[in-house]
């Protein structure tokens, strides 16, 4: 018998082509539209790794401390300038200067000045109160001096006077609380524009890191996607080079599935067959010592029968003829015979013979086989598919060349040469703000000396008058608040003028700042006035990457706005081709052709041959036919021989004998009876018992062989139909699975990278984070609080007017008179009767 001599071969055209149609897509030549296969029957890839999240420095607050006049001041602004942003205006003053023309100026001149009308108002409001401020002091001084204008110190007293005081009184105050409380906005307006502007270099700074950052981040992030797919062709190169311990392992394990329960029936027939030999073997010892027993058992029974025999037929021996037919009976049947054991014999022989522990370790042999056999076969076709393998690590590495990364290298030249011009230019602007701080606190100290000046002479001059004393004896308390009340008046016509001027210069800078910077940038406008065609010679990005399609700056920001990626902020779906880029096909033709060329030859089993079925149908067939009952049947007449009786007998009948020699013979046959029946007993059951076991277990181990041939004989024929229907579609099915992983760590790849390159590398977030924080520095922080001290400082102007007016008329009601004037109420009175006294 064989159990694996019958070799044939097949070839692996079938599963050949499921291969190479794998590696093809295992190269990413199938096109991302395939679907994936179940991951169940890959083993797990390493997982992609996400971009890694750069770090940025938190932007500026918008919060500077003058937010509380944000809306006065803008308010205002909007009053003054309601018209839109000039941007046709601002295009023709630029093409004017660009081609130095000199015609059209005036036009233009007339179209900035309707344009800026509503500044020009103010300014020619500021203009009148510069010029007529000083010139109304000077003449007002004059005309005092001269005793007019209030001048004289006298102070006619009428009935109204306390009424009048008392309305200069609180009008003054009124007034004085309004200027007091415009000059705290200057105080504080003047702190926010200071640490406004000592913050800004540190928050422009934190700006221009975060663009630097993010710009670096960019490289960085296609860099990982690009490396990314090194460890995926590594991962598939692995695979490649384990592709006999994978592929052969699956092909080995679908095999068992069929083959394991034929191996284990075979396996356990060989155990019960030696089991069987074994027990085979005992049977026949134990007969064989059986028979030599009962043979010398037989003979001394035939002996000892053949002297009674004599005995009883001696003519002395009285009553013997009684005991002839018993003598008769003394006839023992000690043969023993097991039908049909010998021919089981010789079918057990027959199958150990066949050494089936040998064949199952040649089966199992083959299959260890399998994976080296499929290495082998596969050996020149993997080297070639790793060199195909290396050339899509170079096209993929096209990505990192094909995005245009050299603008984010010109930027970070440039925002280096920016960070490099505010460092040099810090200890300048520092210096200026120093200066600047110093003199807007001087001019906040000069206002709040009127104010000063102004509260002493409203306390002091109340606290020290009397209501009805002479103007020319009030108290010096009195005097000293009218005289603070008119230094007030004189230093706001001293320094209201000057301070008028400072008002304009920042009015016009500040105010046109927020109109045609600040207001525009919040609105959008000013970055859409810049996305102007040829305003700015170079900026045209769309030409400059070679987009099909308009590229603005309003737009960047816009997507920036909402974090939108590289890859649809700047359109790089019109110069790159992603899918073509990640697609490799045309790698694949050549290692097609190979793998159509390429055989893998594997041998094939037959399983159970017809000499091995025969022999197993045989063996179950005689091991039916042992007539074990028989043979128990003869050791139950051994066991049931009893030679005691006929002892017995022969001493009864020796017991009636006259004749000594006659009882004497009779007794000593007894005892030889006896003597046999001890041997029988000592001797012969005790092997009898033994045969009895061996046989017993004999029968329980035959009842079982008969159901495991019938296991073997039916498993081995499903297991040799499996092999011969299906083993060349379980190689091109497992074949097909192998590939299929490699796919999907392909696809996986693609699907990610198409995914992370077009909604993740580059999220520019950080960069309109970053405009948006310039914007807070420049026009939250530092416009806004220039604003807030120009419109604090103007305010205060404006409101010094009334301050001199009822300063100056309240002071003559507090002031110390030269001449007095005694107000008579001039009350009639009717004459009185006098009374007259009696006498009697």
């Amino acid at each position: 018998m064989r159990l694996c001599e019958s070799m044939r071969g097949w070839r692996w055209r079938g599963s050949a082509g499921a291969f190479r149609a794998g590696v093809g897509v295992l190269l990413l030549g199938i096109n991302l539209a395939q679907s994936v296969p179940p991951q169940g029957a890959c083993p797990a890839a390493a997982a992609l790794q996400s971009l890694n999240q750069s770090k940025y420095w938190d932007t500026a607050e918008q919060d500077t401390g003058v937010g509380f006049m944000a809306a006065l001041v803008q308010s205002f602004l909007h009053t003054v300038q309601p018209n839109p942003f000039p941007q046709d205006l601002i295009l023709k003053l630029y093409h004017n200067f660009a081609q130095s023309r000199t015609q059209s100026n005036q036009e233009l001149i007339k179209d900035i000045l309707v344009y800026e009308v509503g500044f020009l108002v103010c300014a020619a409001i500021s203009v009148l109160y510069i010029v007529l401020m000083p010139i109304v002091g000077f003449f007002l001084a004059c005309c005092r001096c001269c005793g007019n204008c209030g001048g004289k110190m006298y102070q006619k007293q009428t009935s109204s006077i306390h009424c009048c005081r008392r309305t200069l009184y609180w009008s003054a105050f009124v007034t004085t609380v309004i200027i007091l409380a415009g000059n705290i906005c200057m105080f504080r307006s003047n702190v926010a524009l200071n640490v406004s502007v000592d913050q800004s270099t540190v928050e422009l700074n934190k700006t221009i890191d975060n663009v630097h950052t993010y710009l670096t981040a960019v490289p960085q992030q296609i860099d990982h996607v690009v490396n990314e797919s090194y460890k995926t062709v590594e991962e598939v190169t692995r695979n490649l080079d384990t592709i006999g311990s994978q592929l052969g392992t699956k092909i080995k394990e679908r095999f068992r599935v069929a083959l394991d329960p034929a191996l284990h029936s075979i396996t356990l027939l060989d155990q019960e067959t030696q089991n069987t030999s074994a027990l085979l073997k005992n049977v026949n010892t134990s007969l064989a010592e059986l028979k030599t027993s009962m043979d010398i058992l037989q003979a001394n029974v035939t002996a000892v029968k053949n002297h009674i025999d004599q005995t009883l037929s001696n003519s002395n021996c009285t009553g013997c003829d009684k005991l002839t037919p018993e003598l008769q009976k003394l006839t023992l049947d000690t043969s023993i015979t097991i039908p049909s054991l010998s021919e089981f014999q010789s079918a057990v022989d027959d199958v150990v013979k066949s050494n089936l522990k040998s064949k199952i370790k040649e089966v199992k042999d083959y299959f260890e086989s399998i994976p080296e056999r499929v290495n082998n076969e596969t050996k020149d076709i993997i080297q070639s598919s790793k060199q195909q393998l290396d050339e899509i690590k170079t096209q993929i590495s096209k990505l990192s060349s094909d995005i245009p990364l050299s603008p984010l290298t010109n930027a970070l030249n440039t925002l280096n040469q920016v960070q490099g011009g505010i460092g040099q230019v810090t200890p300048e602007v520092e210096r200026a703000e120093r200066i600047r701080w110093g003199v807007c606190l001087a001019l906040s100290c000069v206002v709040l000396l009127v104010v000063v000046c102004n509260l002493l002479g409203l306390f002091l001059g109340p606290v020290g008058l009397k209501s009805k004393s002479d103007p020319a004896k009030r108290s010096c308390t009195a005097d000293s608040g009218g005289t603070f009340l008119m230094m007030g008046a004189g230093f706001s016509f001293l320094f209201s003028w000057l301070f008028m001027i400072v008002v304009l210069l920042l009015f016009l800078l500040g105010g046109n700042v927020y109109t045609l910077v600040c207001q525009p940038w919040s609105n959008g406008k000013l970055l859409k006035f810049i996305d102007t065609p040829g305003l700015i010679p170079g900026l045209d990005i769309a030409q400059n990457l070679g987009l099909k399609t308009n590229l603005t700056i309003s737009g960047i920001y816009s997507d920036c706005e909402k974090n939108e990626p590289l890859w649809s902020t700047f359109h790089l779906y019109d110069i790159i081709n992603l899918g073509d880029l990640l697609n490799v096909s045309k790698y694949t033709e050549e290692i097609q052709q190979q793998f159509e060329n390429t055989d893998i030859t594997l041998p094939t089993i037959t399983f159970l041959t017809p000499e091995v079925k025969k022999q197993l149908s045989s063996f179950s067939t005689k091991a039916k036919n042992i007539d074990f009952a028989s043979a128990t049947q003869q050791m139950s007449n051994i066991s049931s021989i009893n030679l005691n009786t006929t002892a017995d007998q022969l001493d009864s009948l020796a017991a009636t004998q006259i004749n000594n020699a006659i009882q004497a013979e009779l007794q000593k046959e007894a005892r030889d009876l006896r003597r046999i029946q001890a041997d029988i007993e000592t001797i012969i059951l005790p092997q009898v018992e033994k045969l009895n076991s061996s046989i017993k277990s004999l029968r329980s181990n035959v009842e079982k062989i008969n159901a495991t041939v019938g296991e073997v004989l039916s498993s081995g024929g499903a297991a040799q139909d499996f092999l011969d229907t299906n083993t060349t579609q379980i190689a091109k099915t497992e074949g097909k699975k192998f590939l299929d992983c490699q796919l999907s760590y392909f696809i996986a790849y693609a699907k990610w990278a198409n995914l992370t390159i077009t909604q993740q590398v580059g999220r520019c977030g950080p960069v309109a984070e970053a405009v948006d924080s310039v914007e807070t520095i420049l026009c939250l922080h530092m416009v806004e609080s220039l604003n807030a001290f120009w419109f604090s400082l103007g305010w205060c102007m404006i409101f010094f007017i009334p301050s001199i007016i009822f300063s100056i008329k309240l002071a003559k009601y507090y002031r110390r008179m030269k001449y007095s004037d005694v107000y008579d109420n001039h009350i009639m009175m009717d004459r009185i009767p006098r009374a007259q006294r009696k006498i009697t």
